[in-house]
């Protein structure tokens, strides 16, 4: 029988169990993929943990890419097609139910590793550096997690979109993979924020990009120039206390935005535009998608346990 990870309570990593299970079928509008590779990610371990509820038993996973093994009526899709998404449900497993309208055709230059590595973290970047905040030459931005899976790609759109780009890191590893992007400044956590301010001429960032929340959160206020963003759109160390909006007034008359990817894929045309953009950016060579390590889909547990405690870089994927 096929497997798939579940669990029945919330917890750290070893609540994940491997289980056989019945192979789903997919209804109108649906496809069912055989899954050749899943992402790994942050609100993966909300959900395992509590700070996301659910309902048990539950199956993680949202990103996936695959083969189409069976179609439902009107997917528009064959057996045999290559897809990829980020918008699933269960793709912790061997083979999963994608909505047609949520799933994008992969390119036959992109493999499917790199398919399912890409989706969810580009998707992110893409509407960070082209909707949220619409970067130029004439930004200086700072980026947290440089080294992470969304920090890779998004410094490299940044780059392309001509913004200076300030990054922050954990260790000399990351440091170096963070200039390979393209960081032109690469900065530890500890005081970030004065350096910030002295790479800018007491100015600041126009926009500074926070996937990792509570320990980051005062000082990237702290760093942002008078009027620009705050772009909280993680929280990798914990979700940031209730803010008085009162401190933004004092910050500069900042702008503070959570962002979240469903109101950035609103309709068909916006998620195409968005994966044929990414695709494009791989097939051509401007865009690299780093695959940081990758596990058996029976050691989700230990895939949870290092990137939680950040011992990974780029993305995370388990292979069923």
């Amino acid at each position: 029988m096929p497997q798939a990870i579940e669990f029945e309570r919330t917890g750290g990593p070893e609540v994940l169990e491997l289980r056989e299970v019945e192979r789903p079928a997919p209804g109108p509008g649906e496809v069912l993929i055989k899954v050749a590779a899943t992402g790994v990610n942050f609100i993966e371990t909300y959900q395992r943990s509590g700070i996301y509820p659910v309902r048990f038993p539950f199956r993680l996973g949202a990103e996936a890419a695959g083969t189409v093994v069976e179609a439902g009526e009107g997917t528009g899709f064959a057996e045999g097609d290559r897809v990829a998404t980020a918008e699933a449900r269960g793709t912790y497993a061997e083979f999963a139910i994608v909505p047609a309208e949520k799933a994008v055709r992969v390119p036959d230059a992109v493999d499917d590793r790199t398919a399912a590595a890409l989706l969810l973290q580009g998707y992110t970047a893409h509407f960070l550096s082209a909707s949220t905040f619409p970067v130029g030459p004439e930004h200086t931005v700072l980026l947290h997690a440089g080294a992470g899976g969304v920090g890779l790609l998004l410094t490299q759109l940044l780059k392309a979109r001509g913004a200076r780009v300030i990054t922050t890191v954990s260790n000399d590893e990351k440091a170096e993979l963070s200039r390979g992007a393209g960081a032109d400044e690469v900065l530890r956590y500890d005081g970030f924020r004065e350096r910030v301010r002295e790479l800018t001429d007491g100015r600041g960032a126009d926009v500074v990009y926070d996937g990792v929340g509570r320990d980051t959160f005062d000082e990237s206020l702290a760093s942002v120039a008078v009027r620009g963003y705050l772009v909280l759109f993680g929280a990798a160390s914990g979700p940031v206390p209730p803010v008085d909006p009162q401190r933004l007034a004092a910050a500069g008359s900042v702008y503070l935005t959570r962002p979240t990817m469903s109101f950035y894929l609103r309709d068909a045309e916006e998620r195409q535009w968005r994966a044929g953009e990414l695709f494009d950016a791989v097939q051509s060579g401007r865009l690299s998608v780093r695959i940081g390590a990758t596990y058996p889909l029976a050691e989700a547990a230990r895939a949870h346990e290092d990137l939680q405690a950040r011992r990974t870089t780029g993305k995370v994927l388990l292979l069923p």
